[in-house]
């Protein structure tokens, strides 16, 4: 009897345990890291912001755990490499989502990335939070459909083109405007877009508008035309390495107007590669290097990590953050839950901003500020915080 009766106590704990580990979820997979996938560009000519990205996560993902964890377990950082390429984009994250079960990714940060991987995400219902893809389509369709999952810490274009545009008419002074951009970019010829109608809103003109595409090495004929425009202000929405070199050739052309650029100028290589072509050039920037958290954070990320910190590492810092606190306030791992939870953020203290709030009826921040920095004896020098009007 002795031993039927503790055969029975065996059974019954063992039922009364699948019975507790399936109520309780989470709970039930407690020792078991959370994972968070990272899709970046890790090699390749966007590699700078996708690596400090990757460093930024390392930090967060260390200072979490030294908390306790998400939900009372380690969180495990998975990188896939996109190259910044739409197909090897669809790749990393189909690796993320079936072989390595994120339970969310951070990162996709170029617009045209982020729209590739959209529909993956939607289908495996993993919620994503995009660092730096500032299209508005990466969380809405043309429609205005709201894609659920996708969701961003960065302004989008449409605002970054509208306050580039009244900081180059009032602060600048400019009035005739030329844009050059890069057909083979979402980013770019969204940018360019919205900073021609809002310029022109605002009583400017545009005097020239040229195209190239991606790869070209050789921007004389469109800077040609530029050039005979005779505009105050050329507005360069293109990466770093464009911008350095049609700055170069700008100069070499006798082209005197002020050079201007959105965030992606936000990076050292430009420095580097455009030299004194860029000296007197203003950006637009997600962030400010100035303010003193950030000051203290950076001297621990190069305590760890060395090298040039580059703005991405601070918004992968945010993402996390904001996602951590998602996943606490869902109280589980569940995909649609962490989204609804994503939805509800509002105030939140994070690194680049003392109350992030994510707007329910679009997925993007609210009320983020935009800086502007300018490029002066080879060095960014923060202007000033300036808001769309």
């Amino acid at each position: 009897m002795k031993k039927a009766w503790l055969c029975w106590s065996v059974v019954i704990c063992l039922l009364l345990g699948l019975i507790t580990g399936c109520s309780s979820g989470d709970k039930a997979a407690g020792k078991q890291p959370i994972k968070i996938g990272h899709a970046v560009a890790l090699t390749g000519d966007a590699s700078v912001f996708g690596q400090s990205e990757h460093t930024g996560l390392k930090i967060a993902v260390e200072d979490i755990n030294k908390k306790g964890g998400i939900l009372g377990r380690k969180v495990e950082l998975v990188a896939a490499d996109t190259r910044a390429d739409p197909a090897e984009t669809v790749n990393a994250v189909r690796r993320l989502v079936d072989q390595e079960k994120v339970v969310a990714i951070i990162g996709v940060s170029q617009s045209g990335v982020a729209m590739a991987a959209t529909p993956i995400i939607t289908a495996a219902k993993v919620p994503t939070i995009s660092t730096t893809a500032s299209n508005p389509y990466v969380t809405e369709t043309k429609d205005g459909k709201l894609h659920k999952y996708m969701f961003r810490v960065c302004f989008i274009d449409t605002y970054q083109g509208t306050v580039g545009a009244q900081f180059a008419y009032e602060r600048l002074k400019a009035r005739r405007a030329a844009i050059m951009y890069d057909v083979g970019s979402d980013y770019s010829q969204w940018l360019a877009r919205y900073f021609e109608e809002a310029f022109i809103k605002i009583g400017g003109t545009i005097v020239a508008k040229e195209a190239y595409r991606t790869g070209e090495l050789d921007f004389r004929a469109p800077l040609g035309k530029i050039k005979s425009a005779e505009p105050d202000l050329l507005f360069l929405p293109v990466n770093q390495k464009d911008a350095a070199l049609a700055a170069k050739q700008a100069r070499d052309l006798g082209i005197t107007a002020i050079l201007m650029g959105g965030d992606n100028w936000a990076s050292p290589d430009i420095l580097s590669l455009g030299g004194s072509a860029l000296e007197g050039s203003y950006f637009i920037n997600l962030t400010s290097f100035e303010e003193p958290a950030i000051k203290e954070w950076c001297q621990t990320h190069q305590g760890k990590f060395g090298g040039p910190i580059v703005r991405n590492a601070l918004l992968a810092y945010d993402a996390m953050l904001i996602l951590a606190n998602a996943i606490e306030r869902a109280g589980t791992t569940d995909g649609e839950k962490i989204a609804a939870a994503l939805e509800q953020t509002k105030d939140l203290p994070v690194l680049t901003t003392d109350k992030f709030t994510i707007d329910p009826k679009t997925h993007n921040p609210l009320n983020r500020p935009a800086y502007f920095n300018k490029i002066e004896n080879n060095q960014f020098v923060f202007v000033e915080t300036f808001a769309a009007k």
